[in-house]
């Protein structure tokens, strides 16, 4: 299984302030996800907050006076819903610090009800090795593997020593679409005949007779 070390972006900018340098704006990265994830809704397992804490606005990203920690164990589930359908590029984190980093990040796509008992038996989507760190680190995903997907799950099954595993910040980067909820008709013939289907709900009348 591949292990990818984390990438801090590429930017080569050491600043804490400024991490990211050629974002013009408070706003990050154009493709940041923060406003399409369904935040009221994100779920943490095995935590003493709430999973919406470590979902902050772009500005947020290096604060460390908000922050979620490991209950029971060092092992921490992230449920995080979209509000519409999202190609994924990247995961950005800062956790930690020092051994309260986690070990790994699984990430599951459209996995949205894991719990503890699936991780034990269901393969991630992709997996990475979490380096330690103050500053926010940059995973970049198979994006073919995070197309088309209505919600992420962050596994972290381990710290690297402590008892317990610390997250200060979660972001996303990709594309965002709306989602179809209703769709109405589906036609499976390559090119369907018209005169194959004389009448659809909630279509009458917007038909020609057929052959003309």
């Amino acid at each position: 299984m591949n292990h990818h070390s984390h990438d801090h972006g590429s930017c080569g900018d050491e600043s804490h302030d400024h991490d990211h340098d050629h974002d013009t704006s408070d706003l990050g990265p154009q493709d940041n996800l923060y406003i399409h994830i369904d935040r009221p809704n994100v779920a943490a397992l095995n935590t003493n907050g709430s999973g919406q804490e470590v979902i902050k606005p772009w500005h947020q990203r290096l604060d460390e006076s908000v922050s979620i920690e490991s209950d029971a164990d060092d092992q921490i589930i992230i449920r995080i819903p979209f509000t519409g359908s999202v190609r994924l590029r990247s995961l950005l984190l800062k956790t930690g610090p020092t051994d309260q980093t986690p070990s790994q990040v699984h990430l599951y796509a459209n996995a949205a009800n894991l719990d503890f008992d699936d991780v034990v038996s269901r393969k991630p989507t992709q997996e990475f090795a979490v380096a330690q760190g103050r500053e926010v680190g940059e995973y970049a995903v198979k994006t073919t593997q995070f197309s088309n997907i209505s919600s992420l799950t962050l596994f972290f099954p381990a710290s690297q020593g402590a008892d317990t595993t610390q997250l200060y910040y979660v972001g996303l980067l990709g594309h965002w679409t709306e989602r179809k909820n209703n769709p109405v008709i589906t036609v499976y013939e390559t090119q369907a005949n018209i005169a194959d289907h004389p009448k659809i709900q909630g279509m009458d009348g917007a038909f020609s007779k057929p052959g003309v």
